[in-house]
């Protein structure tokens, strides 16, 4: 069945079926479109992660990696690298890893001087 419709044009800059804008009102504006802010981390999602992390601890490589880490040296953080991609299968995630784990060093460190 051929395109009868006026506004349903096939051809041309205005092809295709006539929609809306999206338009961002002064709710809407830090947010953005919902494409944009797909996969962005939500409080709840945090704060759930969060409490897991502290009551189930660090898991055997995490243990690994923090000895790595402990090192200091470049090749030692090389390594923990290499662990933690082992690990998570991807080098964002690894890299990830290892920067938490960083901060949970610094973090556990600040903690004893105190």
């Amino acid at each position: 069945m051929a395109k009868t419709h006026p506004s349903v044009i096939a051809r041309g800059l205005n092809k295709g079926h006539a929609v809306t804008k999206f338009k961002a009102d002064a709710k809407n504006t830090k947010r953005g479109r919902p494409a944009q802010t797909k996969g962005s981390l939500g409080k709840r999602v945090r704060l759930i992660r969060q409490v897991i992390s502290e009551v189930g601890g660090v898991s055997t490589y995490e243990k690994r990696v923090i000895e790595f880490l402990k090192a200091g040296s470049v090749k030692d953080t090389k390594r923990a690298l290499k662990v933690s991609k082992k690990a998570l299968g991807t080098h964002l995630r690894a890299k990830l890893k290892r920067e938490s784990l960083m901060n949970l060093l610094r973090a556990q460190q600040t903690k004893a001087k105190k």
